[in-house]
């Protein structure tokens, strides 16, 4: 399943493609948005989608044997609800 597919779903519940097209944007800016300011999204039945920190660290390359640092970095993560594969 794709964007595509998700707005052809919305369309059976709202009027217009354009009115799914629309809410499916709002729905992603409104997560990727609350992610980078660092807060946590849970949708129940469905999930949780957080951020992870991770540190900057050496490590060296195995043939080069050079050291280098690896920038810190946030992630995104997602855990499963416990529902979602019932």
């Amino acid at each position: 399943m794709n964007k595509r597919d998700l707005i052809q779903a919305l369309t059976k519940v709202l009027s217009t493609k354009k009115e799914a097209k629309d809410a499916l944007e709002k729905i992603f800016s409104t997560i990727k948005y609350s992610l980078i300011a660092g807060e946590k999204v849970t949708i129940k039945g469905f999930g949780t989608f957080y951020t992870k920190h991770f540190k900057a660290k050496k490590f060296t390359n195995p043939k080069t044997k050079q050291t280098s640092m690896l920038i810190p970095k946030h992630k995104v993560k997602f855990k499963p609800s416990k529902y979602l594969l019932m």
